[in-house]
Formats: structure tokens, sequence, C-alpha cells
């Protein structure tokens, strides 16, 4: 059994390797990197999200989510406001201009997946999510972590 998890870690690893190196070749047409994308995308519901969310959601740790996010605000694609549920922490909202570049960044990682998705039979790729979704939420409650909120309020997972 011990094999099987191995296995299934290596396989997990070179897929996730494979879909994030393809989605920054499309990304780096836009001078942008999987991270920044990640935190765009978070951002685009709309509701502001504080930077341990973002951290979370970006896979980053928070010092370098503070790079990230400051180099944002000075692109003009975010800005932070103060939390009004609590003023000790700070929410990200988009800008106009980030939004936009978020909906121009969506295309064109969505026509790439255009390209390769046809590889999964449309059954397949559901599948694929459903079971993905499931082992990230056993392992996440085997750990005693709770999702951010993003995740647990859309089924996301990047």
């Amino acid at each position: 059994m011990a094999r099987r998890s191995v296995e299934l870690l290596d396989l997990l690893t070179r897929a996730e390797r494979l879909a994030a190196r393809r989605v920054q070749s499309v990304l780096a047409e836009f001078d942008c990197s999987v991270e920044a994308w990640r935190v765009l995308d978070l951002l685009a519901d709309g509701e502001g999200h504080h930077m341990t969310a973002l951290a979370d959601h970006a896979f980053l740790p928070a010092p370098t989510l503070t790079k990230l996010v400051d180099q944002l605000v000075d692109q003009n694609f975010v800005f932070r406001r103060i939390d009004p549920a609590d003023r000790r922490r700070v929410l990200a909202h988009l800008t106009p201009r980030g939004l936009e570049r978020r909906r121009l960044l969506a295309e064109a990682v969505r026509a790439d997946r255009g390209a390769w998705e046809p590889l999964l039979a449309a059954e397949d790729g559901r599948r694929l999510a459903v079971l993905l979704d499931r082992l990230a939420s056993a392992l996440r409650e085997e750990d005693g972590v709770t999702p951010p909120r993003a995740e647990r309020s859309t089924g996301r997972a990047h």
C-alpha cells in the first residue's frame, strides 16, 4: 500500500508541475506569474480577501505574498482597504484595471486549456475533478485544516 501512495503522489506532482508549466507559458506572454494569476483570480469574486486567504490560495508564504500584492498595487491591478469587520486587517480588491487584466488572462488560460482538455473525455475530466476535490478535502480534514473561504464557497481549488 505504501508504494501505491508514493506512485499516486508522483503522478499528482508530475501532473501539477506540467499543468503549472503550461499555464505559466501562457501567462508569460502577459508578464504574469501563476501566483499573481491565482491572486487575481480569487479577487475576481469582488468580495475582497485578507492576506492570509490570498497566501493560501496562491500557495505562497506571507512575506512573498505581501511582495506580490505590493507589485500588483504598483501596477494598479489591486488596492487595499481596511476590513470593516476587523479594523486590524486589510482586504485586497481588484481595481477596474485589475478586473480587465484578469479577464484577459482568463481568456488566454481558457483558450489554452481548450487545446489539451479534450485529451480527457468530458466524463473523465469531471470524475478527475471530483476525485481530486475529495482527496484534497480528506487530506485537509485529516490535518485539521479549514479550507480558505473562497474554496469552501465556490469549490475552487488551485
